[in-house]
């Protein structure tokens, strides 16, 4: 795949983008990255920005971890648990995804998006228990998030956190920032899993990634700072990843719906 210096240049941008978000979420960096490689950078082949933002993604997301675990905002057991049980899913879902058509994809990202925003912005006032943890009691229930999440993750080539930061705190009741940290781990570890599948079709455009991942890591430093300041604020947090939630999934159907009538 070709692409203009602009378009490289615009690369850069959403991975400033994508960066600040996943420092300041943990998640929500692959809700905007397969979009922005689609209507902002302009890949022409959604299969070819999934497999390119599956790659970025899980590399910004394991340089925002080292900034979560000096912090000490990692569960690390949760997280392992949460990751091994996820990289089975995600190579599931991933190749069911290279199978369906990718502009359907897309749709289906979106209504998936809406839910999941809905039950965050539910919970936006929950504080959490700072003490949780992953034990024999819940070790399945952390497990069964997991493959789920890492189904959902492959299929449509995302990270997952959106999807991983709700499932943490549904299935330990951890705060969110801990949630936050915690994801990480398993969004490098599903976005590396989705990425090296959609690879071997020859899906990832690696200029594009490296260009994308540069700009990541000075986002995602900003966004560690802003995230542990909010983090002193109830219901800010959740409330602001719903709102991302739900403004990037009305976009993404205005513009497939766009598309289906033109």
């Amino acid at each position: 795949m070709v692409l203009d210096p602009m378009q490289y240049g615009l690369g850069g941008l959403s991975g400033v983008l994508v960066g600040f978000t996943l420092g300041l979420f943990g998640g929500g960096g692959s809700i905007l990255a397969v979009p922005l490689m689609v209507y902002l950078v302009g890949v022409p082949n959604a299969h070819m920005a999934i497999g390119t933002s599956a790659f970025a993604v899980s590399a910004n997301a394991f340089t925002n971890l080292l900034g979560h675990a000096r912090a000490g905002h990692v569960k690390w057991r949760c997280a392992g648990v949460y990751s091994v049980a996820g990289i089975l899913g995600a190579l599931i879902g991933s190749s069911i995804g290279k199978l369906v058509d990718g502009q359907k994809l897309l749709m289906l990202f979106a209504f998936l998006m809406i839910f999941v925003g809905v039950l965050m912005f539910r919970k936006r006032g929950s504080e959490g228990n700072p003490g949780a943890q992953c034990s024999r009691e819940n070790v399945s229930k952390v497990a069964g998030f997991g493959g789920m999440t890492g189904i959902f993750s492959g299929f449509f080539g995302i990270g997952g956190g959106f999807l991983i930061v709700p499932g943490l705190i549904a299935s330990t009741g951890m705060p969110i920032l801990f949630a936050i940290g915690s994801s990480l781990v398993a969004v490098t570890a599903f976005g590396l899993t989705t990425a090296l599948n959609y690879a071997i079709s020859g899906y990832v455009d690696w200029a594009l990634a490296g260009i994308f991942i540069a700009g990541g890591i000075a986002g995602g430093l900003a966004g560690g700072v802003v995230a542990d300041h909010l983090s002193t604020k109830k219901g800010t947090l959740n409330t602001l990843f719903a709102g991302l939630i739900f403004a990037v999934a009305l976009y993404m159907l205005y513009r497939g719906f766009w598309e289906i009538l033109a």
